[in-house]
């Protein structure tokens, strides 16, 4: 018997034809042995690399984090009160002016005793609006760095930070001072002045507040 005959019962079966290859995705190569198959997410198209430096996009956050955002109201509430102080000032400053105005009235030679305090006078109100204008420049700079907490970078990060810092040093020396004194009501605002700070020093530092300060802006 031939095994050569199709029609024989007998004979080896037929080879089968490969496989036609899928249509729309060209047909890659086996790769070499040892080396392991490179898995793809499209077959037939290239994976493209990351792009170094920039955040994952689910990363960048979409909205102010929740401790910049008490931290801005802190520096709101903080600047009202130093534009009262300064307002403040301003008027004790005025006043004794006034009063060393009408001593100089009074005074009629450089032994009088008026004389002398109308000089004290002039000194004490100029030291006094000097602290006025200086509450009323911290006010400022307070307000700004709120202001620019939505759209500031890596420099009203860092002056906050310093801001807020200095802010809790003034608010722990006053404690110390209303702790020593012994007086409850001397040690509320002081206290209220060092949390202030340490939130407003913390709110940038922490991951979230950096990641804000950092992220791009178009």
């Amino acid at each position: 018997m031939s095994f050569g005959d199709p029609n024989n019962p007998y004979g080896p079966p037929p080879q089968q034809p490969p496989p036609a290859p899928g249509y729309g995705y060209p047909q890659q190569a086996p790769p070499p042995p040892g080396i392991p198959p490179q898995h793809q997410a499209y077959p037939g198209y290239p994976q493209q690399p990351a792009y170094p430096g920039y955040p994952v996009g689910n990363m960048i956050p979409q909205s102010m984090p929740g401790l910049l955002v008490t931290a801005r109201v802190f520096l709101y509430i903080i600047s009202a009160v130093q534009i009262l102080g300064g307002l403040v000032y301003l008027y004790i400053a005025a006043f004794v002016n006034d009063v060393s105005d009408s001593a100089d009235s009074f005074s009629s030679s450089s032994d009088d005793p008026f004389d002398g305090l109308s000089d004290i006078g002039d000194a004490a109100a100029g030291i006094i609006g000097g602290i006025a204008i200086f509450l009323l420049g911290l006010a400022a700079l307070s307000i700004t760095l709120a202001v620019k907490f939505g759209r500031g970078g890596q420099g009203v990060r860092i002056t906050t930070v310093i801001y807020g810092a200095l802010g809790t040093i003034v608010g722990l020396l006053g404690l110390f001072i209303g702790l020593d004194s012994g007086m409850a009501s001397a040690v509320i605002f002081p206290l209220l002045w060092v949390v202030f700070g340490a939130i407003i020093t913390a709110a940038p530092v922490v991951s979230s507040g950096t990641a804000w300060f950092a992220r791009p802006r178009y």
